[in-house]
Formats: structure tokens, sequence, C-alpha cells
């Protein structure tokens, strides 16, 4: 079983920042991609933004310049640092990991979501 802890969120003004933590434990061979997705109040999930393991990262077009994704594999952890953060970018953010679990395939993971509110 892989678990995967989230925290960092929290209560931001507009043009404030916040950094989210995401850290995996349990059995598993190894992590592929690891991301940050976001569900706003009746909107579907959205890609934040992503990072192979190999440091090759990807972003959402409404955060781009303003975000930032990084990791460190020898902690099986993955970061977002949010900047400029904007009332729109208010959502529940879930970490997401796709795990190498056997030697015959991956699994995709998702945290169990953390709340970012931005204030106008």
């Amino acid at each position: 079983q892989v678990q995967l802890v989230e925290s960092g969120g929290g209560l931001v003004q507009a043009g404030g920042s916040l950094r989210l933590s995401c850290a995996a434990s349990g059995n598993f061979i190894s992590i592929n991609d690891m991301g940050w997705y976001r569900q706003a109040l009746g909107k579907q999930r959205e890609l934040v933004a992503s990072i192979s393991s190999g440091g090759s990262t990807n972003y959402a077009d409404s955060v781009k310049g303003r975000c930032a994704i990084s990791r460190d594999n020898a902690k099986n952890t993955v970061y977002l640092q949010m900047n400029s953060l904007k009332p729109e970018d208010t959502a529940v953010y879930y970490c997401n990991a796709v795990v190498k679990v056997t030697v015959w395939g991956s699994r995709n993971y998702y945290g169990q979501g953390t709340q970012v509110t931005v204030s106008s």
C-alpha cells in the first residue's frame, strides 16, 4: 500500500505565496511522475503541474510563471511553490504519484487533498 500525505495548504491573501508538500510512503519499487491536481467547487479536477523522475516539468497555462514544482527523490517528496496567488486558485489541491509497485506495473495514487483558499 502507498500513502501520499499533503501539507502546506491554508488561507492566504491575493498576491501571497504558499508551498505545498507531499510525501509518499509505503511499499513500492520507485516513483515515476509526480504532480499536483486541483478541484474547485463545482468544477472538474485539473492538472496544475507535474514532474518526471528525471525532473522534466509541465504546467497548466493558468499557473505558468507563478508556480514551480520540484521533487526530492531521496525523500519521495514533491513540492509546489505557488506565488502571486489569485482568488481563482482557490481549490482543493491533490498530490498525485505514478508508483511502480511491482516489477510488472505501476499504479496511480492520489493524496487526501489540502485546501487552498485565496482571499481577494
